[in-house]
């Protein structure tokens, strides 16, 4: 498969504090990819790295073989559109006016969205399900609705590549299966390359296509689910015990009690 972002050997610290060590991963086009791993382990920074928000010194981050540190801030907006764990945003904005932010890197503030913009935010409500809610404030929205809202815009902005932070943060489970279904569907339906950090492993086996398993700033295990997902690489990133089995073609990951019997298909 073409990859399409790959990381090599890529180190950044937190003042003295390393994050990333020697982290080198590749993403494949048009694949749904989870970043998974203990707090603290270099989800969100590498993430940070990729979008230029957090500098890296040491390694390279590349696009189709292009170093993003070459690529400038509103062309790179042209092709990664980026989502970050926590969104926040006045109480007087609408809906309607969160999705044209989106199209920031296509024109200027005084030429405004063109005809192809509209079209775009238009599509993009109608994709995640807010058609006809464009007036309504998004504070006023619920929990789920918010965060379709911003994956609207992530949508609008029309970048082959999408990263997300925890899109299912704080969100009850009905909605998190919702909105992973959504996100799952960027890439069978609309061809997105999407990287998102996830931290339910059954989310992960149940949506992903693929899965980068992380510790203390570097890689672990990296591939596709069914064949990375398993119990030692799991001991290994979360030291937990578990019991992994296949329930009609996806893996279900049961964590070990002490003192309980293993759990079997």
């Amino acid at each position: 498969m073409h990859r399409v972002l790959e990381a090599t050997d890529i180190a950044a610290s937190y003042g003295q504090v390393p994050v990333l060590e020697g982290l080198s991963v590749r993403f494949d086009r048009r694949r749904l990819t989870a970043l998974v791993g203990p707090n603290g382990c270099g989800k969100s920074t590498f993430l940070k790295a990729v979008m230029g928000f957090m500098p890296i010194t040491g390694g390279r981050i590349t696009l189709d073989g292009q170093s993003v540190q070459g690529i400038g801030r509103r062309a790179l907006a042209r092709r990664i559109a980026y989502l970050p764990q926590e969104n926040h945003c006045p109480d007087y904005m609408t809906l309607g006016e969160l999705i044209e932010l989106a199209g920031y890197a296509r024109y200027s503030l005084i030429g405004g969205p063109s005809a192809r913009d509209r079209q775009l935010f238009s599509e993009a409500l109608e994709i995640v399900g807010l058609s006809g809610m464009a007036r309504r404030p998004v504070n006023a929205l619920s929990g789920g609705q918010r965060q379709r809202a911003w994956i609207a815009m992530v949508l609008a902005q029309d970048a082959e590549i999408i990263l997300m932070d925890e899109p299912v943060n704080h969100l009850d489970v009905k909605y998190q299966y919702a909105v992973l279904e959504l996100v799952q569907g960027l890439t069978r339906r609309l061809g997105k390359t999407v990287v998102t950090v996830l931290h339910d492993l059954n989310l992960t086996t149940a949506f992903a296509d693929d899965v980068v398993m992380l510790l203390d700033g570097r890689v672990v295990a990296a591939g596709p689910v069914s064949e990375t997902v398993n119990t030692d690489n799991v001991r290994d990133v979360f030291g937990l015990e578990t019991d992994i089995f296949d329930r009609s073609g996806r893996l279900i990951c049961v964590p070990r009690i002490s003192g309980a019997p293993a759990v079997t298909a």
